[in-house]
């Protein structure tokens, strides 16, 4: 089984597959033929003597040079040095992964004028595992992200540095390690790597990804929280829903009713419980899940279309393949580049995650708080005073949250001019997409702990059982953190459990 690119959109599994699992990726026949109809009307065109920014002239405040002939390969290598300026540590690999991906389909839709050489050569690093050295920092998403595509291009051409086999190495001894030669670039190719959208695409989209499956495992730690404090499922009544039909609040509903049915704890207090309704962190879970799922769905649509978008400046128009009114070939100058769709979107994603984490945290404290606790022992401890149990597993959700309420202030309302004012208002979609990953990081811990606590709560409900899927989910936690007999560091337990959440132990109750 493997990828055939043709500059189609790309679904967040699909960028996944080839970025954790290893998919084969291969170029589709008619995306060679679209490129090679485009690198000619390049050549053509550089031919008849026109002046065509970024193929013979200068870049940015420099689009007015002209450059001669006998300089434009010289322009273009000089292009991607200058602009490997990235700061800091290097993006995963499966981040370079999915950027050599999404740059290669990029060329596949015929508009950016390369040889058909240069997509296979992104695919043959993908294909041997050549991984360039991508520093996270630096781009500003103007013309989309120059520096980290910049050092793409970089290792590409066997300059810089890039990892191959677990080791860092100079891009040209790991190119010959694996069987590859450098490219070496022709009129155009440069600015072709360059100009894109694709490392916010990739850490954000990535990042998006295990978003979605936080977003659901909070349904499981909501239920399981909810089963410890002896809540009930009222609030989720199928029929409170349909009376505000919001897509995510009725899936979330719907989640809620399936891993709460058939509860030992629940039917114990049905008929004697003096509560008439929960707190909100419980009943308004449909409510507040439900909208971070509908504003995740919004990401995600942003995101797959633009995986299968030309971010390219100039684009090549090939006559034939343009449409009706089209009646010459062109290379039309213009910003798809700008990385605001993807800038708002994973804003607007760190901030419901946020907010997720902020219920969550909610719950934890009613937990572990012997005000509000519903019975259950002093922060989940049977020897309060002599030990703390989970009083500090608690403060450290409520620093991560306070993090990550700092990181959503929005990275898209800030712009700071560069290029000599040219490049006058940049989208900031890296750092948006930077943040994301941050906050996706705190998500997942924060849940972890709410897991545990969760858990620790439902020994205390013994004999009785929760509902059939909570128990099969706590029997999970307990494969993987024991009860808490007496204080221990929770560090290890915490992080255990995160990396579970991470590599998909609990998706089985996803669904």
């Amino acid at each position: 089984m493997s990828l055939a690119l043709n500059g189609q959109p790309l679904t967040l599994e699909e960028l996944a597959a080839v970025a954790y699992k290893n998919l084969p990726v291969v170029l589709h026949g008619e995306a060679r033929r679209r490129m090679e109809k485009s690198r000619a009307v390049v050549e053509r065109l550089l031919a008849d003597g026109a002046t065509v920014y970024g193929i013979n002239t200068g870049f940015g405040k420099l689009s007015d040079v002209s450059v001669p002939p006998d300089q434009l390969v010289d322009l273009q290598i000089n292009l991607v040095r200058s602009h490997a300026c990235g700061i800091g540590e290097s993006l995963a690999e499966p981040e370079i992964r999915a950027m050599l991906l999404l740059r290669a389909n990029v060329l596949a839709k015929g508009t950016s004028g390369t040889r058909v050489l240069v997509a296979e050569h992104l695919l043959a690093m993908l294909d041997k595992s050549v991984h360039p050295v991508i520093p996270a920092r630096g781009s500003v998403g103007a013309s989309g992200d120059l520096a980290p595509l910049a050092h793409l291009a970089l290792a590409l051409i066997g300059e810089g540095d890039a990892f191959y086999q677990g080791k860092r190495m100079f891009a040209r001894d790991a190119l010959a390690a694996a069987g590859l030669t450098p490219l070496a670039l022709a009129a155009k190719e440069g600015l072709a790597l360059l100009n894109g959208t694709q490392a916010m695409s990739a850490m954000g989209g990535l990042s998006l990804l295990r978003a979605e499956r936080v977003a659901r495992l909070a349904d499981l730690a909501g239920a399981m929280t909810l089963e410890a404090l002896k809540g009930t499922p009222v609030a989720f009544d199928a029929r409170i829903h349909a009376a505000r039909p919001h897509p995510g609040q009725m899936e979330v509903a719907r989640h809620l009713r399936s891993l709460l049915e058939q509860s030992e704890i629940r039917e114990s207090h049905r008929e004697h419980d003096p509560r008439v309704q929960d707190a909100y962190c419980l009943r308004c879970m449909p409510q507040v899940h439900g909208a971070v799922l509908d504003g995740l769905a919004h990401g995600r649509r942003v995101l797959e279309i633009e995986m299968g978008s030309a971010t390219d400046n100039p684009l090549v128009f090939v006559a034939e393949n343009s449409g009706a009114e089209a009646t010459a070939d062109e290379i039309l100058s213009g910003g798809n580049f700008h990385g605001a769709p993807l800038a708002h979107a994973f804003d607007f994603a760190v901030i419901v995650l946020t907010d997720l984490m902020s219920i969550s945290e909610r719950r934890i404290d009613r937990l572990v708080n012997p005000d509000l606790n519903e019975g259950l022992p002093p922060f989940l401890t049977p020897q309060a005073g002599v030990s703390s149990g989970y009083m500090i597993a608690h403060v450290a959700a409520a620093a991560l949250l306070a993090e990550a309420r700092v990181l959503s202030h929005p990275a898209s309302v800030d712009s700071v001019p560069t290029s000599g004012g040219k490049e006058d208002h940049v989208s900031m979609g890296m750092t948006a997409a930077w943040k994301l990953r941050q906050v996706v990081e705190n998500a997942e811990a924060v849940l972890a702990i709410e897991l545990m606590a969760a858990a620790e709560g439902l020994e205390y409900r013994r004999p009785l059982r929760p509902a059939l899927r909570v128990e099969e989910a706590w029997k999970q936690v307990r494969r993987i953190v024991a009860p808490l007999k007496r204080d221990r560091a929770l560090q290890p337990d915490i992080e255990h459990l995160r990396t579970a959440i991470v590599l998909g132990e609990f998706d089985a109750w996803m669904q």
